[in-house]
């Protein structure tokens, strides 16, 4: 049979086995290798939310996406080319996201009787009882050959099964003539301490190569060619890595030392950890006892005059509520970051969703708004992250920045920006105060507050929640209450003169602004040009900036016929936008899964109201 190379612009590839079967690795490796190679990717790690479900069952199934191509790559993709599928509840729970043309890839190994009854198969013949019997279907026994791979490698039995997942990263790097290179040199960096490692998991990889380029069931191989890319030095960053380093590079324009304490949670722990790597860069990190802990040793730190952060999911921001209400009303400046994550309560703990946005605007007692920030993409957290610290170090007031489970754990290439692009961010220190210092005086045109570090002689001045007048005098007056609450309301309100004005992607008019905000930019953008593709007037208002609104909201709201609000909620945005913007109308689109958007989805309901 004649071998073929074929040149696509584009390809998915889910990976999906047991929690143990290292398909998060699996799919890591194979995308950082694509990004190396120069194509343009976007991944979507999807595992369960057990600690260690059952091995062999549905809910215990771990997968990873990623989607690689030569231009256009927005989304990890709604559905994959190429499915591994490492024993029978793997098939089962993904075979859904398989195109009828997938190739299906499985470790015959695993479909013996008690695998197939784990996963809840009523016959022996899977393929048949899924009614997948068109598809490409790739049997290997996989876990037979490892063990074959590396019989003479002095490995025990269990770490020989467990190289699996190399082998069949190998197979993946034949079908799309990746180099192995990279994988080489990876091995030998993570297993410098242990060089016994390395040469077993290079020959099982090998070995996965030239497995797949001797069977006959892969006849062809696939060439994705690498993007034309702007040139500069790229890497592939995850969203939580990037928000970290906006972080840093918000304390580094500003000159102050960061300090961020947090307590662990799901998907936000990361953040913590990027940020403990990182001492020689004047970051101090503290892993508080719970979550209180946590923003109360950042507003501490805020007070001293440190640049403060604290990071979380939804839970979390649930009980640094009462001390989030102290940095407002003490005016101090604080990112506090908000990776949110499916559910109420414990919910769903490793699925993405939007469902944070009311907590966020409104979950505090009393007057008490807050500046919120949203990132729209992985890469893009590097450039919120710097956006909120600027503005919480600017405005003296704690800032929310949003982020999701999707864009934190989700990767993509990323252009190493130069420092000097950035601009200098100028906290309001006083050093001396003639005629006494008054810590609520207010820049008349910003009315943003001095900051007066601890220390200063003659700034010395009271903190705390109770209410206070411009003087810092602590005063129950009905007045001066209603005054300081407007007053505060009023930085909020006057923020929209230091934020960028809202873009619009497409034509400035039309039938139909989809409008959206965080996470969701991939795929809205996608569905959004696929429509204007077939000759719709439809556009995209993608939000990144949501308290207050970008100021020309309005006049770009009123040059559209009719306007969709799609988020991964029951429509918090939507909601918003009627209390802020009520002369309009605002469909919705809204789903609520613990998944992303699939584009398909997005296009068909979009399609409905034209």
């Amino acid at each position: 049979m004649q071998h073929k190379v074929i040149d696509i612009k584009d390809v998915v590839i889910r990976f999906a086995g047991d929690s143990g079967d290292g398909m998060q690795l699996t799919g890591t490796l194979f995308a950082d290798t694509s990004a190396l190679y120069g194509n343009e990717i976007s991944t979507f790690p999807d595992y369960p939310a057990e600690i260690r479900a059952p091995h062999g069952t549905i809910s215990g199934v771990s997968g990873f996406q990623v989607h690689i191509g030569s231009e256009g790559v927005n989304t990890p993709g709604d559905f994959c080319d190429v499915l591994v599928a490492m024993n029978p509840a793997a098939l089962k729970a993904n075979v859904k996201w398989a195109k009828p043309t997938a190739t299906i890839i499985i470790d015959t190994d695993t479909f013996d009787e008690q695998g197939l009854k784990k996963a809840g198969f009523a016959t022996e013949d899977p393929i048949s009882e899924l009614h997948i019997e068109d598809r490409n279907i790739i049997c290997a026994q996989i876990t037979s050959l490892t063990k074959e791979s590396l019989k003479d490698s002095g490995l025990d039995a269990k770490s020989i099964v467990r190289s699996k997942n190399m082998f069949t990263l190998g197979m993946c790097f034949f079908m799309f003539n990746r180099p192995l290179e990279y994988i080489n040199a990876y091995l030998e960096k993570k297993f410098a301490k242990k060089p016994h490692l390395i040469e077993p998991n290079k020959k099982v990889l090998f070995d996965g190569y030239n497995y797949a380029s001797n069977i006959h069931a892969i006849a062809n191989t696939y060439e994705v060619a690498p993007a034309k890319q702007e040139k500069g030095i790229y890497r592939n960053i995850n969203g939580n890595q990037a928000t970290a380093w906006g972080l840093i590079a918000a304390a580094e324009k500003s000159g102050l030392q960061l300090f961020c304490g947090s307590y662990p949670i799901t998907p936000a722990t990361a953040i913590l950890e990027e940020l403990a790597i990182h001492k020689n860069l004047n970051v101090k990190t503290m892993q508080a006892e719970d979550e209180i802990a946590g923003i109360c040793t950042a507003i501490g730190a805020a007070y001293a005059g440190d640049f403060a952060v604290t990071s979380t999911s939804g839970p979390g921001l649930s009980l640094k509520s009462e001390a989030l209400g102290l940095a407002m009303i003490t005016e101090l400046p604080l990112v506090v970051i908000d990776v949110q994550r499916s559910g109420p309560s414990t919910g769903i703990p490793t699925k993405t969703e939007q469902t944070d946005l009311n907590q966020a605007l409104y979950g505090r007692n009393g007057e008490c708004p807050v500046c919120i920030v949203a990132a729209h993409s992985p890469s893009n957290c590097f450039d919120a992250a710097f956006n909120a610290g600027k503005l919480a170090l600017e405005h003296m007031m704690p800032v929310i920045l949003m982020s999701e489970g999707f864009i934190a754990n989700g990767s993509e290439p990323w252009k190493i920006p130069s420092m000097s692009d950035y601009p200098a961010i100028k906290p309001p220190f006083i050093e001396e105060c003639e005629g006494g210092f008054k810590p609520f005086e207010r820049d008349p045109e910003t009315f943003v507050r001095k900051w007066a570090v601890p220390g200063k002689k003659g700034l010395n001045h009271r903190v705390g929640g109770l209410e206070k007048n411009p003087a810092g005098v602590i005063s129950s007056d009905p007045e001066n209450h209603a005054m300081m609450v407007a007053a505060r309301a009023e930085k909020i309100a006057r923020v929209a003169e230091s934020i960028p004005e809202q873009k619009v992607i497409g034509a400035a008019e039309g039938d139909v602004l989809v409008v959206g905000w965080g996470g969701t930019f991939g795929h809205l953008y996608t569905a959004v040009n696929e429509l204007s593709a077939e000759g719709h007037k439809v556009s995209l208002a993608h939000f990144d900036y949501i308290n207050p609104l970008p100021k020309n909201t309005a006049e770009i709201f009123a040059k559209f016929k009719k306007i969709i609000v799609c988020e991964l909620n029951s429509g918090h945005f939507a909601d918003y936008l009627r209390a802020k913007l009520p002369q309009f109308s605002y469909l919705q689109y809204n789903k609520v899964q613990g998944q992303p958007f699939i584009v398909k989805e997005v296009v068909d309901a979009i399609k409905e109201i034209l």
